[in-house]
């Protein structure tokens, strides 16, 4: 490629069209973006540096920690908790908010983040990810879980970083998403992917189909229709996938459509979902959304739930417009 814009350039000039868009929110992503290349260095050299396997520990949700879950946390939490752009921060690997440290100053965003998204994939080499979102806050305050518990509408950005066979960041700002590519000769995010949409159509779906009996019929429906194939009423053929990485499903979906499903399911009444609303669902969503698809628990958009908890667990099914709103409709259908 020639020409090459760098992320931070990128954000600069459309920090410039954008009124209200301060030099502190660049500032702010160049802090996270920081911690995204560490965490890529670590994924990259992987046992060659003792970082993979169990834990032996487990979350605020109970779920068995691997090694590089703790220290993903603590490489994003470093990086961002001494520089004066935020308030506060929010993790998936920590039950209440982070607070910043009393000896540095306090900024104007909030951010939540899930620091290694898919580790359960890490031991076998497959790709993991980095999901954050950011917020806004009173500037100067120290900040209550409610200052968290904003509707997605509400982000400033969203992103995710992939780490696969190359280091990718797709990031939005609410004007677009556009996918970045780590070169790691010079240690910068480069534009790879500008304007990236996601087709209203598609004939590819990703759910993890061992929990089949426990879906709602909404959801039995609409695959059972894409298993019939040529011969049933969808009159077409579909592809499934499933490699359970969030952000490595959204950026297939980002790159050449589909749609991916975690729905409710029956097994525990209690229990709405399996993803995090605020730091999952909502960046993902609202990625998704600035992307040309849809988003929604089947029942509801998932950017205009109020959250009722910094851990709180929806269903989400995202991707192809035209698909998500099939099986919205098989909701509505259902009351």
């Amino acid at each position: 490629m020639t020409n090459h814009v760098t992320l931070t350039q990128f954000i600069i000039e459309q920090q410039r069209e954008l009124p209200g868009v301060s030099g502190t929110f660049t500032s702010l992503l160049n802090d996270v973006v920081t911690a995204c290349k560490k965490i890529s260095h670590l994924v990259n050299r992987g046992n060659l540096v003792g970082v993979l396997g169990s834990a032996e520990s487990e979350n605020v949700q109970g779920e068995v920690q691997k090694k590089l879950d703790i220290i993903t946390n603590d490489i994003m939490v470093e990086a961002l908790n001494w520089t004066g752009h935020l308030a506060g921060m929010a993790s998936e690997e920590i039950d209440g908010i982070i607070p910043i440290p009393s000896q540095y100053p306090k900024g104007k965003y909030l951010a939540l983040f899930d620091p290694l998204d898919g580790s359960s994939n890490i031991d076998v080499n497959l790709a993991v990810g980095t999901i954050f979102s950011i917020l806004r806050c009173r500037e100067g305050v120290e900040p209550a879980v409610e200052d968290f518990l904003r509707k997605g509408s509400e982000q400033v950005c969203a992103g995710f970083v992939l780490y696969g066979p190359s280091t990718m960041m797709v990031l939005t700002t609410g004007h677009g998403v556009n996918g970045f590519t780590l070169d790691q000769d010079i240690g910068e995010f480069i534009l790879t992917h500008p304007a990236m949409t996601i087709p209203a159509e598609t004939s590819e779906f990703a759910i993890n189909m061992s929990n089949q009996r426990f879906w709602e019929p909404p959801v039995q429906r609409y695959i059972e229709e894409c298993l019939q194939g040529t011969e049933g009423v969808r009159e077409k053929d579909f592809n499934m996938r499933w490699i359970a990485s969030m952000v490595a499903e959204v950026y297939r979906i980002l790159t050449r459509g589909g749609i991916f499903m975690y729905p409710y399911d029956l097994r525990d009444p209690s229990r709405a979902g399996k993803l995090r609303l605020m730091y999952e669902a909502n960046p993902m969503a609202f990625i998704v959304e600035q992307a040309g698809g849809a988003c929604s628990t089947g029942r509801e958009r998932i950017l205009d739930m109020n959250p009722t908890g910094l851990h709180q667990r929806v269903p989400v099914i995202l991707g192809s417009k035209n698909e998500v709103e099939r099986i919205v409709g098989y909701h509505l259908a259902k009351g």
